[in-house]
């Protein structure tokens, strides 16, 4: 059995799930970037690529249209649209998330801001020919999920697209976070005027979750 991941001060590193129990549905986000930045946590997402299914993923070229990316944490995804040539605003509902992009990408083109799903900018609404959501819905409780869903279909512009990627849910997980998304969840994307265009299902047995969904989404 290998040893739990430790500080540099050698005290074991406080696992995301504990902080997600201690905290609320969204404010635990918060706490662990702090808690991240001072040394006393990992946040599990935090890689350097952007994530392998958005970098396999056919982009046409950005041109200067305008991408939205939801739940931007450190910024991998955001950077990988806006090198694709996307005018990019990210966002997070946690400062230290969006001091820490900023900080991590300093001179990028991408917009970094602190904003909720929830109660977005005004200005946001049908705003974006490329809004998307990667992995970070998974993160949150059924019941919030159920109205985080149908909020990121309203970013999408007319004639713009959502891109959707998150990990499969199979029968018998345990306790989340993340609780991968179901089938039905999936195309609860569909709302708002949009309608679905396609739906991928990838198996990834190698990996911490045994399959993925690609979805696209087009108003």
């Amino acid at each position: 059995m290998s040893a739990s991941p430790s500080s540099s001060s050698g005290a074991p590193l406080i696992g995301y799930r504990e902080i997600a129990a201690a905290g609320t549905a969204t404010g635990w986000f918060e706490t662990l970037y702090a808690e991240a930045r001072a040394g006393r946590a990992e946040v599990p997402w935090d890689v350097p690529e952007a994530s392998a299914h958005l970098r396999d993923f056919p982009l046409p070229a950005g041109d200067g249209r305008r991408a939205l990316v939801v739940g931007c944490g450190a910024g991998r995804d955001a950077e990988h649209l806006a090198a694709a040539g996307y005018e990019t605003t990210a966002f997070d509902i946690a400062p230290t998330a969006i001091e820490l992009a900023r900080s991590r990408h300093a001179g990028s083109p991408v917009s970094y801001v602190v904003a909720d799903l929830l109660d977005p900018p005004a200005g946001w609404h049908h705003a974006f020919d490329l809004v998307l959501e990667s992995n970070n819905l998974q993160a949150l409780p059924a019941g919030l999920r159920a109205r985080a869903i149908p909020a990121v279909g309203t970013f999408v512009a007319p004639g713009g697209t959502l891109l959707v990627l998150a990990a499969a849910a199979v029968a018998g997980e345990g306790d989340g976070p993340p609780w991968p998304l179901t089938r039905e969840e999936i195309d609860a994307f569909a709302a708002d005027g949009l309608r679905q265009e396609s739906v991928e299902h990838t198996a990834t047995p190698d990996t911490r979750f045994p399959g993925r969904w690609r979805a696209v989404f087009r108003r």
